[in-house]
């Protein structure tokens, strides 16, 4: 409600107003508490005012919303809200009130750096079909990104902001919460908002969602730098936002997708694992006495046999096996030797190997035998693909004075660096299609391919054009070591993990 009795055409003037700026005066607030929360308003430009009350028998906060998105660069909205500073945890059990609407209208639990409809911020956000999804518009002005965690209509939702990080856990009716997966970075300026929201995805409706047992939680300040807890399977397309597919408190490493787009295979305490694309349970894979499996591992061009790095013999050596599991064949004898690529006709791998001090890249036939090297500059060569017709193998090299993707014929020669950037470089891929290059990009200065580092995965079309960022992620080692393209070569198969910071 607006105070003080005022014209039509007065409050559409205020709405409009209220809209186009971000909020920093008190005189630009519509005061109007709301239980815990001290302000309201309608964000962005919306065809119906909202409202918002609360029902303190019942401990139900009611907000009715209109706008037609929460997206892109621009949101609409009503939002109750309150001022916070430091870290905080907010949950709260979510449901809408009224059958029908649009798929994707919106109850949110939101935190958000100010009031204008372009604003950083970041949300935990059950649509009306079901699935839960963190958004985030990481600075003003930006897209806003999306990480789906669940489909399935959860009950209660947890949005949690700790350092730089926000996370998202939820849970079924009557069960504790569990993380969900999905992290993204978002940095704010204190004091920020952060409060319950209502949008239609409809400007011409007016849609009712009920908040119950909501909580908010101060947080100890997040010091040090955060380790990595939970393991989330995540997929993010060329085109599109990230989407959950497996989580685990195990510690879970580098997915390769299968060529038939039905399962994903990974590694976890020395074993690899066999996941269903659609999620579910993985099963253990055998391979026999090799049960010190590393990071390393991919499959044959026709998709029977899995090559695989393991250090059983005191340092890692490649083997192969039949995809389906069994007895390991040695390719490589000398260590410690790492699989990174398969030609396309499958008659050669291709790897990283140790010898006399330097790390360079090798192939080797399918059949073992004498190792080629290919590459002898001075420092670390590592992370070789094949490109889908054979004729190139990509890399990274740290012989430009930092780690960079570069490329060279299958036999060697013509080595050329790809990326000149600010960044660190690691482990390019090419698409089953040949139209682009994933990589992993650490900070400049990285020393390795540490894990628990803020990375991203970037993509370079091959015919040439700007470097595009996917997705930024707290990972790094176990990320995306190896191919991990589905096969039609829309997406791409990683790993993330869930910071955590000591206390």
């Amino acid at each position: 409600m607006i105070p003080g009795g005022l014209t039509r055409g007065a409050r559409v003037f205020l709405l409009l107003l209220a809209a186009s700026a971000p909020l920093r005066a008190e005189e630009d607030l519509f005061h109007a508490p709301v239980g815990e929360f001290t302000e309201q308003r309608d964000i962005g430009a919306v065809l119906h005012a909202g409202s918002g009350t609360f029902d303190a028998a019942r401990g139900a906060y009611v907000l009715t919303g209109s706008g037609a998105n929460m997206w892109f660069t621009n949101d609409a909205f009503h939002y109750v809200f309150k001022r916070v500073s430091g870290d905080v945890r907010f949950s709260a059990d979510v449901r809408f009130i009224g059958s029908g609407g649009n798929a994707h209208k919106k109850a949110c639990l939101i935190i958000r750096q100010g009031m204008g409809p372009d604003s950083a911020y970041a949300d935990v956000a059950l649509h009306n079909n079901g699935l839960a999804a963190l958004q985030e518009r990481e600075t003003a002005g930006a897209q806003t990104t999306e990480v789906v965690v669940s489909e399935a209509g959860p009950a209660r939702l947890c949005l949690e902001k700790r350092g730089h990080y926000v996370t998202v856990s939820m849970a079924n009716a009557g069960e504790p919460l569990q993380p969900a997966g999905g992290e993204l970075p978002l940095t704010l300026e204190e004091p920020y908002y952060i409060g319950l929201g209502v949008c239609a995805h409809d400007d011409n409706a007016v849609e009712k969602a009920e908040f119950t047992n909501v909580k908010i939680e101060t947080l100890p300040v997040a010091v040090g730098a955060p380790k990595g807890g939970m393991s989330a399977l995540e997929v993010v397309p060329v085109a599109g936002d990230r989407h959950v597919i497996y989580t685990t408190s195990d510690h879970i490493e580098a997915p390769n997708w299968s060529h038939d787009g039905q399962y994903f295979i990974f590694n976890s305490n020395g074993r690899l694992f066999k996941l269903p694309a659609a999620g579910g349970a993985p099963s253990a894979i055998d391979t026999g006495a090799m049960v010190h499996c590393n990071n390393d591992h991919g499959l044959s061009p026709d998709g029977s046999q899995l090559a695989i790095s393991d250090q059983s013999s005191g340092s890692s050596k490649v083997y192969l096996l039949p995809t389906g599991g069994g007895m390991p064949r040695l390719i490589t004898p000398v260590g410690p030797s790492y699989w990174h690529g398969w030609s396309p006709d499958g008659k050669t791998l291709a790897f990283c190997g140790q010898r006399g001090g330097e790390f360079d890249v090798y192939a080797i036939s399918v059949e073992g035998g004498a190792e080629t090297r290919l590459t002898t500059a001075t420092g670390l060569d590592d992370g070789p693909d094949y490109s889908p017709d054979g004729k190139f193998i990509y890399f990274n090299s740290i012989r430009s004075g930092s780690m960079q993707i570069w490329r060279m014929k299958a036999d060697g020669s013509d080595q050329t660096q790809i990326t000149k950037d600010d960044y660190d470089n690691w482990f390019a891929h090419p698409s089953p299609d040949g139209r682009w290059i994933v990589f992993l990009t650490y900070p400049k200065g990285t020393e390795g391919h540490p894990a628990n580092k803020d990375v991203m995965i970037r993509l370079l079309p091959t015919a040439g054009g700007p470097i595009r960022i996917l997705t930024k992620l707290f990972g790094g080692q176990g990320t995306m070591n190896v191919p991990s393209w589905s096969p039609d070569s829309r997406q791409i198969g990683f790993v993330s993990y869930r910071p955590i910071y000591p206390e």
